[in-house]
């Protein structure tokens, strides 16, 4: 697994401005988390969860993962690049920006990049402006780009 980077309170979130995070480690798109997904958002197309179909007329030829699964493994892959420390929490504030230029086919990795973007003071801590880039193993568009916004509170 790979070793995030370390960062202690607002100065140490300063100090990673215009730093690229990562990679991440690889993560595996299964037809599982695909079909879960599916069920706790109601997002049951045939191009993410009929196999059959999706191989048989889907132009990706295969079940491809929804984007917005891809846009959630954030909090997964996010402290697995930076760990911040000297705050007594984290939330997340919302995107800014979000684009899936390629598909995720099922059965793919998926790894992520970050550049924190900003760091604003906000009352009682920062928000922080992170793009995070995922990208499929092997692929030559990323899957997706999503500039996020969390904010760390002392």
């Amino acid at each position: 697994m790979s070793t995030p980077v370390s960062v202690e309170g607002i100065d140490g979130v300063k100090s990673l401005v215009g730093e690229e995070l990562g990679p991440s480690d690889w993560i595996e798109v299964t037809q599982e988390a695909v079909d879960t997904f599916a069920e706790a958002t109601g997002d049951h197309q045939w191009i993410h969860v009929d196999v059959e179909r999706a191989t048989e007329e889907s132009p990706f030829g295969g079940p491809i993962a929804h984007g917005f699964l891809t846009l959630s493994l954030t909090p997964l892959v996010l402290p697995r690049l930076v760990e911040f420390t000297g705050f007594s929490m984290g939330v997340n504030y919302g995107t800014e920006k979000v684009r899936f230029p390629s598909p995720v086919p099922v059965g793919s990795r998926l790894r992520a990049r970050a550049v924190v973007d900003q760091v604003t003071d906000v009352p009682g801590g920062v928000a922080v402006q992170v793009t995070l880039t995922f990208e499929v193993e092997g692929g030559t568009k990323p899957a997706c780009v999503a500039t996020i916004v969390v904010r760390h509170l002392v």
